[in-house]
């Protein structure tokens, strides 16, 4: 191994070859790494931030509620509640005798001021190490308002990002078969694990109108409360993020007996596929699929010569992604493949172990494969192989400058649309202005 790689790191870094696939996953960042994946809190807070006619109260120092603020660039199409931050700012008397009085007072007034639908609130490490009953101050208030106040036990030190997303699904989950089920129709769907990310699920839902099924609820992005408190009555949950949402699916799945799929959104194979699975599971009304299929014919007729003009350029140039979720991983190796574009560096912050046996399986020979990456190893096989563009999220981009890279947001503070046929193509046309960009002829690795 590379001196850059740290001991007790070895064995979550896989490079693709005559060696049996083994890779470990899923488990605690390493001390003194600065590893690029989140805590606990976050983790759930980036799930449960769309929902945007809930109050998001965080119970904890100011710093947690500043650091998550606006996390995602979650749009709605009317209340946005869940764009102001709100922090209980537990100070050092609160630490010493607890901060239970302070969060029922903080509680009662932001519910009587904003009158939402629902409120969350966040545990984070401090509020676990003093011990203050989130479970009785919530179900207090609840029988004052007669809103579903739900605590969200998130303690950053519980454990990873991913143990946060767990948290945010068993919150939601309290919501769901709480509502009215009598006007959803047999052919419906639940979208989970979109953010709507610079307005993409409202793309996504567009597509599944034209094909004749009903969306029940988004989940969470351009979410609301009443829409999650019906969504055990869809008949099927379609499941994007590998593991932001996933566990809801599940309980679902064993409580009211819905079945998910899991899908993916991006690029044009998985796009197509998602829409085909959804036709497919609706099998007792065969318009469904015929109209899914003209769906995807119209929007390729548009789509792929576009494509092929930025072919032309991008063809031999080499990609690097590392991601939150590792379901992205999957379609932007499909997504550069169809640019012609080669993958040399692939990685996740959440992945498991069976996500990177896909990654294997689809990966060409050489790819380096890596779990909860840092910065000193990002950069070090950044230069390795030499790559043209490099695909993360807002911790990432740095590394790319620094280096003098292309670099590609697909992180969850982005501005552009990146899903579906349209996002397919927006995705295709920053990266050939970024590869291509003449500015990168003058970078010390090109003129060297």
């Amino acid at each position: 191994m590379e001196p850059t790689v740290l001991k007790g790191r070895e064995t979550q870094i896989y490079r693709k070859g005559k060696e049996p696939f083994a890779i470990e996953c899923n488990k605690q960042s390493l001390a003194g790494a600065v590893s690029q994946r989140a805590c606990v809190f976050c983790g759930s807070r980036v799930v449960l931030y769309p929902i945007a006619d809930a109050l998001h109260l965080v119970h904890g120092p100011v710093g947690c509620a500043v650091y998550t603020w606006d996390i995602r660039g979650a749009l709605s199409s009317g209340p946005e509640l869940h764009r102001l931050s709100f922090s209980t700012d537990l100070q050092e008397r609160d630490v010493i005798f607890g901060g239970e009085e302070k969060l029922k007072n903080a509680l009662l007034e932001l519910i009587e001021r904003y009158e939402p639908n629902a409120a969350f609130v966040y545990s984070t490490c401090i509020v676990g190490i003093i011990g203050d009953n989130l479970e009785a101050i919530c179900n207090q208030v609840t029988d004052v308002t007669g809103i579903p106040v739900i605590p969200v036990q998130s303690e950053g030190f519980k454990g990873n990002k991913r143990a946060g997303y767990n948290a945010a699904c068993k919150a939601m989950f309290r919501l769901v078969g709480t509502g009215d089920t009598s006007d959803i129709s047999p052919h419906s769907i639940n979208i989970l694990g979109d953010f709507n990310l610079a307005g993409e699920i409202w793309i996504i839902r567009q597509y599944f109108e034209k094909m004749g099924v009903q969306v029940v609820a988004n989940i969470t992005g351009d979410g609301r409360v009443a829409d999650i408190s019906r969504s055990h009555g869809a008949a099927l949950n379609v499941v994007q993020c590998s593991g932001a949402t996933l566990d809801l699916a599940k309980m679902m799945q064993d409580t009211y007996g819905v079945p998910f799929e899991r899908v993916s959104y991006f690029g044009v194979e998985d796009m197509a596929e998602s829409l085909y699975k959804v036709a497919r599971f609706f099998k007792d009304d065969p318009e469904i699929l015929k109209r899914a299929q003209l769906v995807v014919r119209e929007e390729l007729s548009i789509l792929y010569p576009k494509l092929l003009e930025y072919r032309k350029d991008l063809e031999g140039k080499k990609a690097a992604i590392y991601v939150g979720g590792s379901f992205k991983a999957f379609s932007l190796v499909k997504a550069f493949r169809l640019l012609g574009m080669d993958v040399v560096m692939v990685g996740s912050q959440t992945g498991t172990k069976e996500d990177y046996q896909e990654l294997q399986e689809i990966t060409d020979e050489g790819t380096i494969i890596v779990d909860d990456s840092n910065p000193l190893e990002l950069s070090a096989f950044l230069q390795e192989k030499d790559v043209d563009i490099f695909v993360g999220g807002v911790k990432e981009r740095p590394i790319a400058y620094k280096l003098g890279l292309g670099f590609c947001d697909h992180n969850h503070e982005r501005k552009e649309a990146l899903e579906g046929f349209e996002g397919m193509l927006n995705f295709a046309r920053e990266v050939h202005s970024t590869v291509m960009s003449p500015v990168w002829q003058f970078m010390p690795r090109r003129t060297g």
